[in-house]
Parts: structure tokens; C-alpha cells; sequence
């Protein structure tokens, strides 16, 4: 059969060009470490990435979050353990006022102590975040507790707690409002504050008079139910946590499988990109060797 000269040089050009496509693709593959550079590469691989992708920047976005909640958690739990504390301490205030054997002087110091008590609470209500925004501020972000001229203490009205995303269709609820926290106490007879409690007892301490007694053992029993109420803020705080430590690990174990995925993918197995450009390089300085041996035969310009 006669083989054409055009048809010869085309063959032979096609397979060349193909050849040298072929290597420059591993040689781009190899030097870049990505398999897939265009879609058109593989267009089902170049969708799943697109889609991993997708995946990982919004588990980066709710990373953050969980790391901000995290942060405010921790700090609301350190700052209830203190509220704890000074409630505590009120309360051992109580036991000692509940002695017939204090004069009114003595009396008067306890009360003394008590109203710094309420000074510091009030602080602790006003700790502001790392952005400088109220921890225990709701929606509004307006000042949790204002202790007014006479002594008493407000508790603003400072909207609902946020929630933040953590996940598809997950929240968490990052902070704690005031009145929340200080507010809502149970003592059995009514719902009342901390700040109340204990501006009432240290204003019947500087009475003075035998109701003193009366009112501190009152006081120790409203203390009881302010203490219960405030642990058990906290041990709201703690379970929170918990469960974005565990949303957090789930997240980098997620994180792991999908970079798995991705590499699988979409990046180059070296040694076999090696292997096969070893191979295609080969063939293509045989079929430039074939090609121009052939060229040169003398008896080439009658082939027809």
C-alpha cells in the first residue's frame, strides 16, 4: 500500500504534538504538585473539589466562631467562679450577724464589708470581653448593672443572649445575660436579685436592734438560693464548653478526612508521574528518530 508524503508528515506530526502535550503535562504535573489543572482535566474530580472546597471555608468560618464562644465560656466561667466567691463570703457574713452577742458597731462593720461585696459583684455584672463589649450583656450590648447614688443596684434590660453558628443548623448560646445570672432567685417566698438580697441585709445590719438577727437569718437562707442559682449558671457555662471542645475536635478530624479527599484527588503520585514521563519521552525521541531517519532516505520523495 502507498503512503502519501502529506499523509506521512501529518501522522507523524499529529503523534509527535500528542507526545509532547502528554509530557508537558506531566512535567507541569510533577513541578506544581496538582493533577487536575483545569476543569476540563476531569470534570467529575474538578467538581468535588469545588464542593470540599466549599466545605472548608465554611467550617473555617464556624472554627471561628467556636474559638470566640470558646473564649467568651471560659471567661464567664472564670468570672461566675469569682461571683461565686463573694457570695460565699456574704453568706459567712450572715452566719457571724446571726449572733445575738454583736453589738450595733459590729453589726455596722459587716455592713461595711457587705456593700463592698456589692461593689465588687456589680463589677463582676460589668466585666467587659476582649472586644470590650459586656460579658454578661444580651442582644442590646448596653451595660448589664448600674449601682445607683443611694447604694441600690439596676439590672438594665440588655436584650436576649446571642447565639452563634457553630455549624449547619447548630448554635450555641455564648454568654449569659445579668439578669439571667443575678436575677431570677428563688427564695421560696418570691423571685428576687443578688444585689437585693444584700442590700437588704446590709440596711437591716445598720438598723441595728434585735431585728438585725432576724433579717441576717433571712438573708443567709436568700444567700443559699443565690448560690444555687448562680452554680448552676455555671455549670450551664461548663456543659457549653464541653460541647465545643467536642464540635472543635470533631471539626480538625473533619478537616483531616477532607484534605484526605482533596489530595486524592486532585495531587500528582510523583513516582508515577516520573514513570510515566520517562515512558512518554522515550517514545517521542524514538518516534523523532524514526521520523527523521525516514525524512532522510533518499528514496523517501518516491513514496507516493
Amino acid at each position: 500500500m502507498q503512503i502519501s508524503t502529506n499523509q506521512f508528515y501529518n501522522t507523524s506530526n499529529s503523534l509527535m504534538s500528542q507526545l509532547t502535550e502528554q509530557a508537558d503535562k506531566l512535567q507541569t504535573q510533577i513541578s506544581t504538585g496538582k493533577r487536575l489543572q483545569d476543569p476540563s482535566d476531569d470534570a467529575v474530580a474538578y467538581q468535588q473539589l469545588q464542593l470540599l472546597a466549599r466545605q472548608t471555608s465554611n467550617d473555617s468560618a464556624y472554627q471561628a466562631n467556636v474559638a470566640t464562644a470558646q473564649s467568651l465560656l471560659t471567661q464567664s466561667d472564670s468570672t461566675l467562679t469569682s461571683v461565686v466567691s463573694q457570695i460565699q463570703r456574704a453568706q459567712e457574713l450572715a452566719v457571724e450577724a446571726n449572733s445575738g452577742s454583736l453589738d450595733d458597731d459590729q453589726r455596722s462593720a459587716i455592713s461595711t464589708e457587705l456593700r463592698g461585696i456589692i461593689s465588687s459583684l456589680v463589677g463582676l455584672a460589668n466585666t467587659t470581653n476582649a472586644h470590650g463589649t459586656p460579658l454578661f450583656a444580651g442582644s442590646q450590648g448596653t451595660q448589664p448593672v448600674t449601682q445607683n447614688a443611694d447604694g441600690s443596684v439596676t439590672i438594665n434590660d440588655t436584650g436576649t443572649a446571642t447565639s452563634i453558628p457553630i455549624g449547619e443548623s447548630q448554635t450555641v448560646v455564648a454568654n449569659d445575660t445579668a439578669s439571667d445570672v443575678f436575677g431570677g432567685i428563688d427564695t421560696g417566698s418570691g423571685t428576687t436579685d443578688l444585689f437585693s438580697i444584700l442590700n437588704s441585709f446590709a440596711d437591716a445590719l445598720d438598723a441595728g436592734g434585735t431585728a438585725a438577727s432576724d433579717a441576717a437569718s433571712t438573708a443567709g437562707d436568700a444567700l443559699t438560693a443565690a448560690l444555687s442559682h448562680v452554680s448552676d449558671a455555671q455549670a450551664s457555662v461548663g456543659a457549653r464548653e464541653k460541647r465545643l471542645d467536642l464540635v472543635s475536635s470533631a471539626m480538625t478530624d473533619m478537616a483531616v478526612t477532607r484534605e484526605t479527599q482533596r489530595s486524592s484527588l486532585e495531587d500528582t503520585d510523583v513516582t508515577q508521574a516520573i514513570t510515566d514521563l520517562q515512558k512518554t519521552m522515550t517514545i517521542l525521541q524514538a518516534t523523532q528518530a524514526s521520523f527523521t531517519k525516514l525524512t532522510s532516505l533518499s528514496l523517501f520523495d518516491y513514496l507516493k
